[in-house]
Order: C-alpha cells, then structure tokens, then sequence
C-alpha cells in the first residue's frame, strides 16, 4: 500500500499465470495430482490468513492468481469481502459468490467466517476434481436452496 497527501495505491505482484479458473475452464477439470497440489497451496494461504485473524469470505477460483512460474505459486486475492476477528465481532452479512457460498453464510445469522472460508475451500476442490460446482443450478443460478438441501455424487470418482 502506497499513500501519499493525494493518493492511495495497492500494489501487488504481477500474477504471470492468470487466475486459476481460467486453467481449470481450459482443462475441464483436473487430475487428482494437480487439484492436490493446488488445493493444499490454497489450504496453505487460507490457514495463514485464519491464524492472523482473517476471513476471506469469499474464496473461489477467479480469486486464486497463479505466478508464471514452471510450478505455478498459487495466491490468494480480492480481500474486500474480508474480515478480521481482532477487529470485529463474527460476521452476520450474507457476502460471497453463489456458488461458493456456506449454508450457515445464507442463515442471516452470526456465523465463523474462517469455517465458511473451509466450505468455500471444499467447493472449490470439488470443481477442480468434478469441472462443475456442486449446487448448480442452471435454470436457477441465484437459487440458494440447493446449497442447503441437495448434494449429489458425481458418477465418476477417483479411486481410493
């Protein structure tokens, strides 16, 4: 952060590799080994962030940036919907993308913010492994109940 008598900068690396949701809209999906491998960066960050008292709240793959590198770094950005537990009681605002969203987030109720940080985490695993999200609802994209009520296998899975 930049700031001077007349401006205010944020400054942040240049993530080479675009966002992770690009890579996965390119593939379809991925293997077991990649999702792994960018699942346990993010599970990384997001744990970070959790013991400094931060929630995202709205952790998704547009919001994962990957550097350029062979092995691409993943990072974790877009912290406006964040909050910080030192600062702040539990939050209570419904915030978030659809997709990605807790059920207890939807409950118009003070909620932990770093336990729907995980369940954000959880989708965004399952797309990585599915290439689909898990309570879509294509004739209904902003309908909610699906995340609440329904879950359903996909017919493939890895092996154990």
């Amino acid at each position: 952060v930049v700031l001077t008598p007349t401006h205010l900068a944020i400054v942040m690396e240049y993530a080479a590799g675009g966002e992770l949701f690009e890579r996965i809209c390119g593939s379809g999906r991925f293997s077991e080994n990649e999702a792994r491998f960018f699942f346990q960066q993010l599970l990384s960050g997001v744990s970070y962030c959790h013991s400094m008292q931060i929630c995202h709240r709205d952790l998704k793959l547009e919001n994962t940036l990957l550097d350029g590198s062979e092995a691409p770094r993943l990072k974790i950005c877009d912290f406006g919907y964040s909050k910080s537990s030192v600062l702040h009681s539990q939050p209570k605002s419904t915030v978030g993308t659809p997709a990605y969203i807790a059920p207890e987030v939807l409950s118009r109720r003070e909620y932990d913010g770093k336990v729907a940080d995980v369940w954000s985490c959880g989708v965004t695993l399952y797309v990585m492994l599915v290439g689909a999200y898990p309570f879509e609802d294509p004739d209904e994209p902003k309908n909610f109940r699906k995340t609440i009520t329904t879950f359903a296998v996909p017919d493939f899975r890895g092996k154990p």
